[in-house]
Formats: structure tokens, C-alpha cells, sequence
């Protein structure tokens, strides 16, 4: 009996934590409204390492060998991310008809590119990964075997619209 108080305290406690305690706000529809994904400064560290770990997953999973974060990739990346909100549309070409061919050479990266995934949304960094594995295009620079570097940066407008830009190279 003993025995059977104690799993169902367990449970009772692993399913207290599933429960939410702030309310919804619910659409037209009935379903829950989506929350602002907000970023702070303080989270900059914490989402390229996650995304790297998440990268480097689905990199083990197709056999290939992990990324390593770049400073100079994560430089340009997020140019691009800042030019396509001044453009408004998420593009691989910059305002000033930069590719990110280029754009990698005027950070200083001396290595190949890969290539380069670009994202216009409101949601995570792990919900655009998702999207970007979805696509045979974009998913074929997440798993690229000859890549061996990632840069991965965003801009979020006031807005809370996020332009995401992952670069790949080695």
C-alpha cells in the first residue's frame, strides 16, 4: 500500500508541473492565441547554443559530423538578419546586392560556404529549425557533411517579428 502512495504521489507531482498556471487569451476560434516569442540581450548566448545543439542532433542522426559556432559566421549572419527587416522581405541578397558569398568574405571568414537558410516569422528558433528541416532546400545546409562550421544569428522588430539567418561553412 505503501508502495502505491508513493507512485501516485510521484505522479501526482510529475503532473502538477504539465499544468498552466497563467490563462490563454483565446482567438475568435476558441484556441489559445500565440505568445510573443521576446529575445533580451541575455539571451543571445543561450539560443545559439541551443540552435548548434539542435543543428548538431540532426546533424548525428544523418551520420554527420557536429558544427562548431563561428564568430565571424555569426557576424554575418546577423547583418543579413537586420538588412532583411530594412528590406522587408527575406531574401539571400542584400540591399546592397550583396550575396552571402560576399557577405562572409567581408567578415573576414576564410573558410568554403556552405550555405545559407533565411527566416521571416514570429516563432522560436527551434520551431525555424523544424521548418527549415521540412524543406529539401534548406535542409540540405543543416546536413551538409562538408560543413564543419555554423553562424547563426536574428533581428527582432519591436513588432516582435524575427528574421532568422543560419550560414554554414568549413
Amino acid at each position: 500500500m505503501l508502495r502505491l502512495t508513493v507512485l501516485l504521489l510521484i505522479g501526482s507531482l510529475g503532473l502538477s508541473g504539465c499544468v498552466s498556471t497563467s490563462p490563454h487569451t483565446l482567438g475568435p476560434d476558441g484556441k489559445p492565441l500565440p505568445r510573443m516569442y521576446r529575445i533580451s540581450q541575455n539571451d543571445v548566448g543561450k539560443i545559439q547554443y541551443r540552435m548548434l545543439d539542435s543543428v548538431n542532433a540532426l546533424r548525428q542522426a544523418s551520420s554527420a559530423s557536429p558544427l562548431v559556432l563561428d564568430g565571424k559566421l555569426n557576424a554575418a549572419a546577423a547583418t543579413h538578419a537586420r538588412d532583411m527587416s530594412v528590406q522587408n522581405r527575406p531574401w539571400h541578397f542584400g540591399s546592397d546586392g550583396s550575396s552571402p558569398l560576399d557577405r562572409v568574405r567581408r567578415v573576414g571568414y576564410e573558410g568554403m560556404l556552405i550555405g545559407e537558410n533565411i527566416s521571416e516569422t514570429y516563432e522560436t528558433e527551434l520551431e525555424t529549425l523544424s521548418a527549415w528541416m521540412e524543406q529539401e532546400d534548406t535542409r540540405r545546409v543543416i546536413l551538409d557533411p562538408a560543413a564543419t562550421k555554423l553562424g547563426f544569428s536574428w533581428f527582432q522588430e519591436k513588432s516582435g517579428k524575427i528574421w532568422w539567418t543560419m550560414v554554414t561553412g568549413n
